[in-house]
């Protein structure tokens, strides 16, 4: 590996512990790069600005979460897409305490993604990678409808995760979400 991506891979690994320990207001480009361990000039010289570094940071940390969700649910590969998707709400909601930080830092991306074109395009790609990790976890498909059903379970999760990083009793776990869902899926038309 040449230094240049070592350098850039560094900054971005510690960007994301930066993200897991502080919150986002005082993830600044100096602590970044004594975090990363890189020379402060690096960040623009690699990503054009802290908030693109950080934005990269907060993709990769979420690209790693689904795929610590896939690995745990690829054991699940022969059940049914009912459990597969229960066991999947389980993990999310274990797993969301640990990175908490990374999403109130991917909250705030997408607040800024509004008014800047290359956060808004580092996220959308990372959508698009999302959607389709998600319905080969989930059993979806890969075709056209089974990204699409990946992208309303993306939906579901991350709308999940924003309230209830507000506030925790927002959070709809177990058997609540069971009943939810049973409740949705009255007034929801059937395939036909």
């Amino acid at each position: 590996m040449s230094p240049q991506r070592s350098n850039r891979a560094q900054l971005i690994e510690g960007t994301l512990r930066c993200l897991e320990r502080l919150p986002p207001e005082r993830v600044t480009a100096r602590v970044i790069a004594d975090e990363s361990g890189a020379n402060l000039a690096s960040i623009t010289y690699h990503f054009g600005s802290k908030d693109e570094l950080v934005t990269e940071a907060v993709v990769a940390g979420l690209d790693r979460w689904l795929a610590e969700i896939g690995r745990r649910l690829d054991e699940m590969a022969a059940r049914a897409p009912e459990e597969r998707f229960r066991a999947a709400l389980a993990v999310v909601e274990e797993s969301r305490r640990d990175h908490e930080g990374l999403a109130r830092t991917f909250l705030g991306a997408l607040a800024k993604a509004q008014h800047d074109a290359r956060v808004r395009a580092l996220l959308a790609e990372g959508f698009r990678r999302s959607r389709a990790e998600v319905a080969r976890v989930l059993g979806l498909g890969a075709d056209g409808a089974g990204r699409d059903a990946g992208g309303l379970a993306l939906a579901l999760f991350d709308g999940l995760l924003f309230q209830s990083l507000i506030d925790p009793g927002l959070a709809i776990e177990g058997e609540r979400m069971v009943r939810a869902q049973a409740r949705l899926r009255t007034v929801m038309p059937a395939e036909g």
